[in-house]
């Protein structure tokens, strides 16, 4: 309509008509919106839209101003929304007015240089070229011309140094801002990086590498326990907890040099040891000097929550970062917290000779997976010797007649757990506070996390942010995997921009067994009501599981209905985060469970439980009507008479089976 508006009417008087007609047409469905519709939307989903409500109010006006120049949904959807906010009327339609101006010029335009065509050789004729090529590129326009706007705004109180020291400063040398850092030494930006304590952040000194050189060594305590199941006689095991300590603390050595400050400065990166504090979205200071760059990245990671539970200042409670200090085994370990951390560190103890009681405060152990994932895991827990209570919320530390008790509450009553030691594992918060942030009015998310736009920004263009500090999922490989983006942005934002892509993001629990995944879960399916198929194969059926006997867990794969394509994968078994890796290879580059059934596995290895779970898949969709054809023509081969005889389930499954296992 527009563009026939300009046909008929000319340029400006079509430009007035139009501009003057959607606005107050706008604004009559923005007032049929509020008086119809709030009062009930409210009243329903009032909770909901509370923290959009309180956004509107303080800047609501800029909102509607970017989604009238730059349209990301209908107009017609906006005005209804904005009916339903608390912005007023007036305010709606001035800005209305003045937002839907630039794209309605456009428009016109182009529709009244069609309605000056008099012939066909018009269509080719400069005013009408340059008409549409406005109309394509004014979006791209509109959009950049937003994302001044919005920097002047949020600059509008700092003034912009006219040179800087560095391209970018990277606060945080844990994962993310190593990567950071190194990327951009690698493109030949001038890179410093700042960081207070310890190069390689907590998973080199308190996170992934010493835990998982604590899980080995309890691994092979638990194998001298297992002894007669590999044919030897009981074998009773005897080792130094210190010495196992001192060994993490020797592999922490060993990986250390991959994340130190000389082998970083040697790829040409400046690394600074110290506190820094952001001054404005420019400058830093740290250690009294103060530097400039055009962009920060803040990876400064997590640390461990601790929940206000009464009392507990009364003992030397363990977190993750001060456990590694330990070096005498506690004979009594309450491990507080049923996630990746408390799980595996309680299985780790109890496997050294702890009496370990895991308490969690929901309805199971690793509660991001399925049900029944929680549910074996407490099984090989209990059958360990491990006391595992789940609905028991800590309320209270106590220290009675020489006893440190941790009292719970469940279904009603109150629970003393009697510990030597007490390790908190309850979850991580976000490191956000004491170099800035909140001086400068960065926004913090409820989670307590640094809020981020889908290419890591923060409200502040050239302040970035990657890793724990922001999440939303808190690993090592993803903030490395955002680091990229972080520094793609902040150096070539102006260029082009990337959204980080969440879209296959693996992860893996290391208890024994291990829990990896990757995708959707099936409870997670069931709760987005995604359609899905449930394949299954348990490694019970596995030769080399067998053989190892560690035939225990399976491999379950969700697949579009009737179709290969993946959508999630879990495993539960041994070295089930190493398997998961073709899985991930597999969704990240669309490939189906076809490709992997026709991909040669080795035998016997564990990776042909991916193949076996394919294999179980083209089981279930067999073509029996083709195969009957198929008999048929074989028979006709064979130069038999008759018809085909019916193809039975048994055949089918080992025709499958066939296609798997080695030798057929």
């Amino acid at each position: 309509m527009t563009l026939a508006g300009g046909a008929f009417f000319g340029l400006w008087t079509a430009l007035l008509v139009v501009s003057f007609a959607s606005s107050i047409g706008a604004t009559l469905a923005f007032l049929v919106s509020r008086f119809l519709l709030r009062d009930w939307v409210l009243a329903r989903f009032g909770d909901k839209l509370s923290s959009i409500n309180q956004g509107v109010e303080k800047e609501g006006a800029f909102y509607l101003f970017s989604l009238r120049l730059v349209p990301i949904f209908p107009f017609f959807v906006i005005n209804l929304a904005m009916g339903l906010t608390p912005l007023k009327a007036g305010l709606f339609y001035i800005v209305s007015q003045i937002g839907m101006l630039p794209g309605t010029m456009v428009y016109v335009n182009a529709g009244t240089q069609i309605g000056q065509l008099d012939s066909a050789a018009g269509i080719l004729s400069l005013p009408m070229i340059l008409s549409f090529v406005l109309l394509g590129i004014f979006p791209l326009l509109a959009k950049k011309i937003l994302g001044v706007l919005k920097a002047r705004k949020v600059y509008a109180n700092y003034s912009r140094p006219k040179s800087f020291d560095y391209n970018l400063v990277v606060l945080g040398a844990g994962s993310a801002g190593l990567v950071s850092s190194l990327i951009g030494s690698a493109v030949k930006a001038k890179v410093a990086l700042i960081e207070k304590e310890k190069m390689g952040g907590d998973c080199l000194n308190t996170g992934c590498v010493p835990s998982k050189a604590l899980i080995r060594s309890a691994k092979m305590a638990s194998y001298a326990k297992r002894a007669a199941e590999f044919g030897f006689k009981k074998h009773e095991l005897e080792f130094d907890f210190a010495e196992v300590m001192e060994r993490v603390q020797r592999v922490i050595a060993k990986v250390e040099p991959h994340d130190s400050a000389e082998r970083f400065e040697s790829l040409g990166v400046e690394v600074i040891q110290g506190s820094a504090t952001i001054k404005d979205p420019w400058t830093l200071e740290v250690n009294g000097r103060s530097l400039t760059t055009r962009n920060i990245i803040i990876s400064t990671g997590a640390r461990p929550f601790i929940p206000p539970i009464k009392g507990l200042e009364q003992v030397d409670y363990l977190t993750s970062d001060n456990l590694w200090q330990l070096r005498e085994l506690p004979e009594k370990l309450v491990v507080l917290g049923g996630g990746a951390i408390g799980s595996e560190m309680t299985q780790a103890f109890a496997r050294l000779g702890s009496r370990v009681t895991q308490v969690e405060m929901g309805p199971r152990i690793i509660g991001r997976e399925d049900p029944e994932v929680g549910e074996f895991i407490r099984q090989r827990f209990e059958d360990e010797g491990i006391r595992v209570l789940t609905e028991h919320a800590a309320r209270e530390v106590v220290v009675r007649d020489g006893k440190k008790l941790l009292c719970c509450e469940a279904h009603g009553a109150m629970v003393e757990i009697e510990f030597d030691q007490l390790l908190i594992a309850a979850g991580r918060r976000a490191n956000v506070e004491g170099f800035g942030l909140q001086e400068l009015d960065v926004e913090i998310s409820p989670r307590g996390t640094i809020t981020a736009d889908p290419f890591l920004r923060t409200n502040y263009p050239n302040l970035l942010c990657a890793g724990d500090v922001t999440g939303p999922y808190q690993f090592t490989h993803t903030a490395g995997h955002q680091a990229w983006y972080a520094v793609v942005n902040a150096l070539f934002g102006s260029i082009k921009s990337f959204k980080v892509d969440y879209r296959v993001i693996p992860w893996c629990t290391f208890t024994d067994a291990e829990v990896a995944r990757v995708g959707l879960s099936e409870t997670e399916a069931l709760e987005q009501k995604i359609p899905h198929e449930i394949t299954r194969y348990g490694l019970d059926d596995l030769d080399r599981a067998i053989a190892d006997s560690e035939d225990h867990g399976w491999v379950k794969v969700l697949t579009k209905p009737g179709k290969d394509k993946i959508l999630g994968v879990t495993i539960v078994g041994p070295h089930a985060g190493d398997m998961l890796s073709e899985f991930v290879l597999a969704m990240k580059h669309n490939l189906g469970l076809n490709k992997i059934l026709g991909t040669i596995h080795s035998y016997p290895t564990l990776s042909e439980m991916n193949k076996m779970a394919a294999g179980q898949w083209k089981k279930n969709h067999i073509p029996e009507n083709l195969l009957v054809w198929v008999e048929r023509y074989l028979r006709w081969q064979r130069g038999e008479k008759g018809g085909p005889v019916e193809t039975s389930t048994e055949h089918t499954a080992d025709l499958a089976d066939s296609n798997q296992r080695p030798g057929l």
